[in-house]
């Protein structure tokens, strides 16, 4: 099964950077990634994240390990077989076997790599494999001999390689590229190494590894100290043109690098870098949270570049600044990765020119008597909530109680769960005007059966595409706060909801966006001029 040599750039209409300045982006969020506990996927799952990544434009695909288990060789396969832009790639132990799987499983790849492993430092020799230096050099030459007969693309990894002797790993990168490898991977297996290590061993390796010119280095590092991304960095400053990482960061142990800080610490630090991907940054955020939704994990919220807390401000004078101009807090645009536009997140930090934006933006224009007055309620609010949504601000302007903005509140909430399967739940609403409105549903579960009776008791369709429980505090009788997202209307909508029970928090985080969307039309309808009426 030979294939085309992928090692130039991908086809793209994005010709920024010239061929020796494009970094190629190896992810291997598929094998690596899904290692991690925790982060697991069924195969229908790693097909969708492996279309997101072509789309992201990644270079080459990781799509995991076939040898492995029946269902990765399935998977493989049926990844290798769908995408027609990236490279897909499978990884291989240095044993025939191995090499064999991996070959069939990339049969109908249009781009496909074999990638071989085999450890090389001292430890590794002694410990985990028993072979002298010469075996290991012999047993990678095989291997990537055996390899490069059966497909045109051939990666080697030497696995530990940051704490293997400089000139054996000069020595072995030698011999397995004259044996017809085309990538060579030195990994920071363990997380150990420090960005000045990096630098220094990829500068030695490109002076000292004979045919160098003929090879791409590559660089792969993991999070244990908290050093990947500025690792990866550090090798890509040093010559490497391929960096390995995965989405969110996610890998064994404490993780990989992340996928989207490298790209976008090349792309806002470009002067430095002179270097760049062909990653279409606005796909980072949605293919982030497309991993969180498939593996169920949530992003920490101060995650760099695709965290919720990425473009959002909340200090008074962060926020001052950030109206009067972006590029006063902000390195990156938040467009730029598919996130969207900046909000200033309102807490007890927050100032008044943030506050009349956000009311203005909602379409409340007090006079300054009137925002002194919202301004002082807002502050005692912030007091005993760690932020302010939406409907508490309409709550404050229009004089209401912000723990019940309205326009509808939960009178009755019943929920139970069946024995064969399926869930009911049955509710009764109270409106503002005075109607009472009582609702029955049946679900898959009692939060799908309590969200379906919301849409009916409200009118409102509430199409989900994400929802979480989160612990808001400790013991037994934890609030959990529901957060419930909804895609409609062109927008996204962001409902939260505090209980004990879980059931209810789903209710209430249901109702907190029914509600957002009701008072929405209701703005609208005000902003809206009465038609006038013309007789015939």
């Amino acid at each position: 099964m030979n294939q085309q040599n992928p090692t130039s750039p991908r086809a793209t209409d994005d010709d920024r950077v010239a061929v020796d300045d494009h970094v190629r982006v190896f992810d291997t969020t598929l094998r690596d990634g899904e290692q991690a506990p925790g982060f697991s996927m069924n195969r229908s799952q790693k097909i969708r994240l492996a279309h997101a990544l072509e789309e992201l434009g990644v270079d080459v695909i990781e799509a995991g390990f076939p040898q492995a288990s029946p269902d990765d060789f399935a998977a493989v396969a049926q990844i290798a077989g769908e995408l027609r832009r990236s490279t897909v790639c499978g990884l291989s132990r240095c044993l025939p076997g191995d090499i064999e799987t991996t070959a069939r499983a990339l049969e109908k790849a249009k781009s496909a790599r074999i990638h071989l492993f085999l450890s090389t430092s001292p430890l590794h020799r002694e410990h985990k494999l028993g072979m002298s230096k010469q075996q290991v050099i012999d047993t990678a030459v095989d291997a990537v001999r055996r390899a490069r007969a059966l497909c045109d693309d051939v990666e080697f990894s030497a696995e530990d390689a940051l704490r293997t002797e400089h000139d054996f790993l000069a020595e072995i990168f030698s011999a397995v590229l004259d044996a017809g490898a085309v990538t060579l991977n030195a990994p920071d297996t363990v997380g150990y190494t420090t960005p000045t290590e990096v630098a220094e061993l990829f500068a030695w390796l490109r002076a000292n590894v004979r045919g160098a010119e003929r090879a791409v280095f590559s660089a792969h590092c993991h999070d244990d100290l908290g050093l990947a991304v500025a690792n990866s960095l550090a090798a890509i400053g040093a010559g490497a043109r391929q960096v390995e990482c995965t989405i969110n960061g996610i890998g064994e142990r404490a993780g990989n690098a992340a996928l989207e800080e490298i790209v976008m610490a090349l792309r806002v630090r470009a002067p430095h870098y002179a270097v760049d991907t062909r990653i279409d940054a606005r796909r980072l955020y949605p293919t982030s949270r497309l991993l969180s939704r498939l593996t169920g994990q949530a992003l920490p919220r101060n995650k760099a570049v695709v965290g919720e807390n990425a473009f959002a401000h909340e200090s008074g004078i962060h926020q001052h600044g950030m109206l009067k101009h972006r590029g006063t807090y902000e390195i990156m645009r938040a467009e730029d990765v598919g996130v969207p536009p900046s909000r200033l997140v309102l807490g007890k930090h927050s100032g008044r020119h943030a506050l009349r934006q956000r009311l203005e933006e909602l379409g409340y224009t007090p006079d300054e008597d009137r925002l002194g007055v919202i301004f002082d309620a807002f502050k005692q609010l912030a007091d005993r909530k760690r932020e302010i949504h939406d409907g508490d601000l309409e709550a404050l302007a229009l004089g209401r109680d912000p723990d019940q903005p309205g326009p509808w509140r939960i009178e009755q909430l019943h929920a139970a769960s069946h024995l064969r399967g399926g869930a009911s739940a049955s509710l009764k609403l109270r409106h503002d005007d005075g109607r009472e409105v009582s609702e029955a549903a049946i679900g898959d579960g009692p939060v799908d059966a309590v969200v379906r009776a919301v849409e009916r008791a409200t009118g409102e369709a509430l199409p989900l595409t994400d929802f979480r429980i989160l612990s808001a505090s400790e013991g037994g009788d934890a609030q959990g706060q529901a957060v419930l997202v909804v895609d409609r209307e062109q927008r996204q909508w962001c409902g939260h909801g505090w209980s004990t029970d879980i059931v209810e928090a789903a209710a209430l985080a249901a109702l907190d966006v029914a509600n957002a969307i009701a008072r929405d039309h209701a703005r609208q309808t005000r902003k809206t001029p009465a038609a006038k009426v013309v007789n015939a």
